[in-house]
Formats: C-alpha cells, structure tokens, sequence
C-alpha cells in the first residue's frame, strides 16, 4: 500500500508489527512506553492509520494533527473509553478495536482474582514472603468458601460468559445483568441489578466504561451487596468508586476485593491506601497478559487497519 501508518509503541507482543511493516511504511514510537500528547501529535501527522494501545487519548486534537488522510485509529484493545468517537464520525475516521480474543484469558484472571480475595490467599503469601508466618493457627488465614455461592455478573458480554462457563466446576449458582445482551447459553439466570447485588456472594464487572458506567459501584451500591461479598472488577477502573470501596472495606461493609484495574494507571498515589488494604488483592491490568493473547489483540489491531486502508469493512469496528 505504502501509507504511512503510526504504531505508537516500538515493540508489540508477537510479529504482527512486522507483518504490518511489509504492507505499509510503519513509523514506530520511539520506546515501548506511552508518548506523551505532544509527542504522538508530531507522529501522526501525515498518517493514513494508527495503530495504538487502549490508554492512548483519541481525540479531536491528535486525529487534526494526523491530517485529513487519516482512515483508521486502530486499538489493541477491547476498551475504547479513550476514544472521542463523535470526533472520529466527523473526521470519517474509522476506529477497531479488539474484542473476543482476550475473553478466555480475562476470565482466567477474574476466577484468580475471585479466588484469591475470597480465600484471602495475599495476605496469607504476603504472610509467608515476610517472614512473619512462625506456627500453625486453625484460626490463621481464614477465608470464606467459593464453591456453593451465588456469583453475579454484571455484564454478559463474551467475557462475563467466559467467567459463567468457568463457575460450573465450583458449583456456583450464576445472575446476571445487562440490559444489552439477553443470556441464550443456560449458564446464568437475568435479574435485575438491585437483586443481584443483593443475592451474589461475588459480584463480578464485565462493563465498558461509559458516562453510565461510571461509578456503577459507589456507596449505595456497596452497601446493596452482603457484607460477606466479594467485588472483583478486571473491567475499567472507573466503573467503581474507589474511595467508596476503600471505605467499604475498612469498616466491614464488604468483605473483600480483587482490582485489576484502576481509575488511574499506572495507579497514582491517591490509591496507594486502597492497595495496601488487607481484603484487596490488587494487579496492574494483566488481565490479557499472556504471550498467545497479547499477540492475538496485536494481530487483529494489524487486520483491522489493513482491511480498511485497503477500502474493506473493518473485522471489529467499536460497537455503533
């Protein structure tokens, strides 16, 4: 093709960037790490696509810097909450991103976090790293039981089905809501959102991150939930209020919590007392964090580019 397409990391996981680099005339960031805006605005300009990760900002500004040429914001990501998508229409700027393939991981990572906060397991390793574990207690570590609970998902998209397949070994009873995707496998049970908080012993968040999203979990919310219940979210940090949870589970209101992600990442100093809590598990988004995975999200974000510069429908266009 020969266009100047702007992939704004150096390096990606697996060969899809070198695939790329045989079709059109990449230019690479300059490290691995995110630019900064004024950095990535001097990069697209003149780029016919963009190749770039969920935490770059997508918005009026860059796609004016990159110039009227530009066809396609290509995401290796599913999340797309980084994306002025009313500026892209009126650029006719076509955005992908990458669903589907990270679901099967993802919910791998949701049953680590539900494990571990539910059993307690980081305080226990934490215990154990620090040298402060010296006899046995039956009282030590305990947990609350995963098999036999009620888990709720909020959000049944191909992730929160991923993480419903899974509960059947434990046999957990599974709810679910979303107002956007009717349950069709026999896994979960659709309820409405205040009775699931109500009902689950685990509530697990498998949501966008949108204007109605946000803070979905807040005071009112937590205080809905069993005060034996386990919140874990591998979805967007700012669908929960983190000061909220922080509270919650300080006075006993929830009884634990397994993040993957946060309002602010990498995090910043405001949550480093939510980290530190004792029932919090926390992870620095490695949801998708595996070698097979991670190149597949870099290989679909490759297709999805060349298919549109080369005037073909996107593979997975942001949903309308």
């Amino acid at each position: 093709m020969g266009k100047r397409v702007l992939s704004t990391r150096g390096t990606l996981p697996g060969a899809g960037l070198d695939r790329l680099a045989g079709y059109v005339d990449l230019v690479r960031g300059p490290t691995d790490e995110k630019p900064t805006p004024a950095q990535l605005h001097a990069l697209a300009t003149g780029a016919a696509g963009i190749l770039c990760l969920g935490n770059d900002v997508v918005d009026a500004a860059l796609l004016d810097a990159a110039g009227p040429q530009l066809q396609v914001v290509s995401l290796a990501s599913a999340g797309f909450d980084a994306v002025d998508q009313t500026a892209a229409a009126e650029r006719g700027v076509v955005v992908t991103h990458t669903p589907g393939v990270l679901a099967e991981t993802t919910a791998d990572l949701a049953w680590s976090l539900i494990l571990m906060a539910r059993r307690r397991l980081g305080t226990a390793r934490d215990r154990l790293h620090a040298g402060t574990w010296t006899t046995f207690r039956m009282d030590d570590h305990l947990g609350l039981d995963v098999h036999g609970t009620t888990l709720g998902l909020v959000g049944y998209g191909q992730i929160g089905r991923a993480v419903a397949r899974r509960a059947t070994g434990f046999g957990v009873r599974v709810l679910c809501h979303d107002p956007y995707s009717a349950p069709a496998d026999g896994l979960a049970e659709p309820v409405g959102f205040e009775s699931l908080l109500a009902q689950s012993d685990i509530v697990s968040l498998h949501v966008p991150l949108t204007d109605t999203t946000r803070h979905l979990i807040g005071t009112k919310e937590l205080h809905a939930m069993k005060p034996t219940a386990t919140l874990v979210n591998t979805s967007r940090g700012g669908v929960v209020d983190e000061a909220a949870l922080l509270t919650a589970l300080r006075d006993g209101t929830l009884h634990s919590a397994g993040l993957d992600v946060f309002a602010q990442e990498p995090r910043g100093e405001d949550v480093a007392d939510l980290i530190a809590a004792s029932r919090l598990v926390a992870l620095p988004h490695v949801g998708s964090a595996t070698e097979a995975t991670r190149a597949a999200m870099v290989d679909l974000a490759v297709a999805n580019l060349l298919a549109v510069l080369a005037g073909e429908p996107a593979r997975t266009p942001l949903p309308g």
